[in-house]
């Protein structure tokens, strides 16, 4: 019995200790990579979902456009007299027969396309289709700078929360020594008031950050298409610079070979040149060739054919033909803007990226250790009376700027690295 009471006991025991794993397991965030993120972007983005169906939509009218002429069939039975009899060839009396001279007759026609029409509707399509792919990809780019973009956001807004925390941190221990300074006399209680009042800027970068880092992961969320609450979700990455950068030129070259946008201006081009040469072939004469049979008393069966041929006297498709040639020249002046757009949108991404590396490096060089000997060394004197008040609250103030301007600095640089990467068409920093 007591075996059966222990058992049971020990069971109750782990079933608690499981659920409570269980719980906790399913609380804990998940930190998504950012190839993680990428990944569930490109399969959940409602609205990438919705242009690849625009892909598939004209693809479907390859199928139309390569379809061959309907075949027509007529139908038609004539000469039917219900008013007067026929006499029998043996005599005798008139017996009523209303089909005796009827005309049945049927015939069909087809509408031969020359001049091949139908393999460039099936080609202008195709360039269609192509050009639906290059737009979608271009889509898809500026949507995942945006992917990008929040990504840093939340890195940098973790960054700042971990720093306003420990900045509080130091703070509170600060205050402890200085409530122990007040208890012993060493500094006057509105000098202690002073410190106590500025320890809500600190717990204000708290809060700050905090709501900053929710809308950054909100952000995540709506282009994830993702109902995770924002509690278990979070991110991992490196929030750092790189000390190189790759030559201007290099970037310039990777733009004209993987830029979709510039991709879809080259392929309009040529569509519009094949749509030229359709509308050319529209303007050509297509004959339609027939058939028909018939029977015709006292002919038991005949057969006969003909051909029709439309005169194309005043309509040439003249109209089409100025048309297209004109969408040729439009799309090639199309194609020079996109080119020039994207040089511009290298360089000055470039710039940007450059002006942020100048700034960075004697921040992390220079400035971060600087800022922290001196908060350090003013905070030590003053616990020990060597500093007044306002040089300890104006150290404190230096080097909260001071970190928080670096951080800034590298969610700036990393912003314009993703925009770097927006104008080259592809993923050339990460």
């Amino acid at each position: 019995m007591w075996n059966l009471e222990y058992l049971i006991t020990r069971c109750c025991v782990w079933s608690f200790v499981l659920a409570g794993l269980a719980a906790s397991a399913q609380a804990q965030p998940h930190n998504f990579t950012w190839q993680e993120l990428r990944d569930k972007f490109q399969q959940n983005n409602p609205t990438m979902r919705a242009a690849q169906i625009g892909i598939d939509e004209s693809r479907a009218q390859e199928i139309t456009a390569y379809l061959r002429p309907n075949p027509d069939l007529t139908g038609a039975f004539d000469q039917m007299n219900f008013l007067s009899t026929q006499p029998p060839p043996s005599g005798g009396p008139s017996v009523y027969s209303p089909f005796a001279y009827a005309f049945p007759s049927a015939s069909i026609s087809y509408l031969h396309e020359r001049q091949h029409k139908r393999e460039l509707r099936l080609e202008s399509a195709q360039k269609g289709t192509a050009i639906t792919i290059s737009q979608y990809a271009d889509q898809e780019r500026n949507l995942l700078f945006n992917l990008r973009t929040a990504f840093v956001q939340t890195l940098q807004q973790k960054a700042i929360l971990d720093l306003t925390k420990q900045s509080l941190a130091f703070y509170n221990r600060l205050l402890d020594v200085s409530n122990e300074r007040l208890k012993a006399g060493d500094i006057a209680r509105v000098d202690f008031q002073r410190l106590v009042l500025q320890r809500v800027q600190f717990e204000t970068d708290v809060q700050t950050a905090i709501v900053n880092l929710r809308t950054a992961k909100i952000q995540l969320l709506m282009l994830l298409n993702d109902r995770t609450p924002v509690e278990q979700f979070d991110v991992t990455g490196t929030f750092d610079f790189s000390t190189e950068a790759r030559p201007l030129e290099e970037f310039r070259e990777l733009a004209l070979q993987n830029r979709p946008d510039l991709k879809a201006a080259l392929q309009s081009v040529d569509k519009a040149q094949t749509d030229h040469k359709l509308a050319v072939a529209n303007g050509s004469t297509d004959p339609t060739f027939g058939a028909d049979f018939a029977r015709n008393p006292p002919i038991p069966v005949y057969l006969g054919v003909n051909v029709s041929i439309p005169l194309r006297i005043f309509d040439r498709n003249q109209g089409e033909k100025l048309k297209t040639q004109e969408e040729v020249t439009r799309n090639e002046r199309l194609r020079d803007a996109a080119t020039a757009q994207v040089f511009s949108d290298v360089d000055s991404a470039y710039a940007t990226l450059e002006s942020n590396l100048i700034l960075l490096h004697p921040y992390k060089e220079i400035y971060l250790q600087d800022a922290t000997e001196v908060r350090e060394t003013v905070s030590f004197a003053y616990t020990r009376g060597g500093a007044s008040l306002l040089d300890f609250l104006q150290a404190q103030q230096d080097y909260r700027s001071t970190q928080l301007n670096y951080l800034n600095l590298v969610g700036a640089y990393l912003t314009a690295a993703a925009q770097l990467n927006l104008s080259v068409g592809q993923e050339v920093i990460q």
